[in-house]
């Protein structure tokens, strides 16, 4: 009967994780076009108040994997109110903050927000119908980021109607509603995973992220080659040998390496970070291209809402190839719709670099942009979930989602030392950086193309559910981005909904 109740409520469900997720996927971008703006009411250098994005990204890269360990292991509907909760106090920090500290302060708080993507689609999982799996996955996985996208786009209308406080005020208000009715309309984990968190491995993973992503950030203005980023980047590698090697030998593991190291979960994670280094790039710099003065010879001289229309249809096709990417996924497999994904993603990409001269070719690039990535992050999603037992979903798909912010942290460094490598007189990029800067992330794209070639194809694979006392055994051929737990060549007993023993492709 309790199954039963889940099952009726999996639409209502939805909607409350769809909200979650939207929420924390526009807080991850509304800053980014008004940055000069936070810049100058807070009376601070713009070096500083990069860090409202930087500390952001930091905070979500360290807590995203933590919050759904403990949510495989106290129950992921409960850490995922308590993840809503520091959003929207994170998001109150915010817009009252009177100076830069506060404000960077505030945005570590976001960051545990993180949370919420490896959360939402663990609860998913556990939750929804079988049929619908693989739909809601992707919905969500679309959702977050078509969020990221909008906010660009609702950011200046945003900042002209009201003030910049607003881009925090309005996101803590839907993030409050979410919780509330996260707490009353989702039910309580069916499977969880006892332990406790290894905090050393938790440590080491902190360390070795923050060393990396502040040298990469950083980068473009101590230089590549300065003792401080060199330094920073050595810290990184062996930090992060010893936190696999702690992990390695750990019995409570915050990220099984077993589990990392299966094909279908490797490939979709390098996947995922070539294409975090082509769409944060892009959000971070197709807008300051066209809010380029037209005396550059190439930028338009567009205002911050200008800019943002400009990725607008991105964020529609993305919402809506998404939406219907993992029925593709499910006739074709989800391996040729993340290659075809990653290939559409670099046509746009060289249009962004050859071809920007007309406001309407930006508009066709952005377009076709959007049913990429559309395309491939929903596929990636239900690759990812289908690839792992049901007690590992959080923590694989929020190192999933990790990855791919890492990898938009590389994008973004990367694109900043090709555009500003050689500035024109007045200080301003050229146009051949940008050139330059677009065609890099179409070839990121395209080795995310060759990545994809990587992703395991289907075999022959046995699977045994265990539900209580009873035991039912499933025989059969998964067809990775089919339908979640869907086999199919051998008609067989229905999965039972509880831990999985045995694995389904690698």
């Amino acid at each position: 009967m309790a199954s039963e109740t889940r099952r009726t409520h999996h639409q209502v469900t939805f909607v409350v994780l769809a909200a979650s997720v939207t929420a924390y996927a526009l807080l991850q971008s509304l800053v980014t076009p008004v940055l000069p703006t936070i810049q100058a009411d807070l009376h601070t250098t713009q070096n500083t108040v990069t860090w409202v994005l930087t500390a952001y990204l930091l905070s979500a890269s360290i807590f995203t994997p933590i919050m759904g360990r403990i949510g495989d292991m106290v129950g992921k509907e409960r850490v995922f109110v308590a993840t809503l909760g520091a959003l929207a106090a994170g998001s109150l920090l915010a817009a009252l903050a009177s100076n830069v500290q506060v404000m960077i302060i505030a945005r570590v708080i976001q960051g545990i927000g993180g949370g919420v993507l490896p959360l939402a689609f663990g609860i998913v999982r556990d939750e929804f119908p079988r049929e619908k799996l693989s739909s809601a996955v992707g919905a969500i996985a679309s959702l977050s980021a078509v969020g990221a996208g909008l906010g660009i786009v609702l950011a200046g209308p945003i900042v002209n109607a009201l003030d910049y406080h607003w881009l925090f005020w309005l996101p803590m208000i839907l993030t409050i509603v979410a919780a509330v009715a996260a707490a009353v309309v989702i039910p309580r984990s069916p499977v969880t995973t006892p332990g406790r968190i290894n905090w050393a491995p938790a440590l080491l993973l902190s360390a070795w992220l923050v060393a990396l992503l502040v040298a990469l950030s950083q980068a473009p203005v101590w230089g590549w080659g300065s003792g401080r980023i060199i330094g920073l980047f050595t810290a990184a590698a062996v930090l992060a040998v010893g936190w696999v090697e702690v992990e390695r030998r750990s019995a409570t593991p915050l990220i099984d390496m077993r589990m990392m190291r299966r094909p279908a979960v490797w490939t979709n994670n390098l996947v995922a970070l070539l294409f975090g280094v082509g769409m944060y790039a892009v959000f971070a710099f197709l807008p300051e291209f066209v809010q380029s003065p037209k005396s550059t010879g190439y930028g338009f001289g567009a205002s911050i809402t200008q800019s943002g229309l400009i990725l607008l249809p991105m964020s529609v096709t993305m919402f809506l190839v998404g939406m219907v990417s993992n029925r593709f996924a499910a006739r074709f497999g989800g391996k040729i719709v993340v290659l075809l994904g990653a290939l559409v993603g670099a046509v746009s990409m060289a249009l962004l670099a050859f071809a920007h001269t007309q406001t309407w070719e930006l508009y066709l690039a952005t377009a076709i942009m959007g049913a990429g990535f559309g395309l491939a992050f929903a596929a990636m999603s239900s690759l990812i979930v289908s690839a792992v037992p049901a007690e590992q979903t959080g923590v694989a798909s929020g190192m999933n989602a990790n990855i791919r912010t890492i990898g938009g942290s590389i994008g973004a460094a990367l694109m900043a030392s090709v555009v500003t490598a050689s500035p024109a007189a007045d200080g301003l990029p050229r146009e051949a950086g940008y050139t330059h800067g677009f065609a890099m992330l179409g070839g990121a794209l395209l080795v995310a193309a060759f990545a994809a070639t990587l992703i395991p194809v289907a075999r022959h694979s046995t699977r045994i559910a265990v539900s209580g006392d009873a035991e039912q055994l499933a025989v059969g051929t998964d067809r990775p981005g089919a339908p979640v737990g869907a086999t199919a060549g051998t008609e067989t007993a229905p999965a039972a909904r509880g831990t999985v023993v045995g694995e389904s492709a690698e």
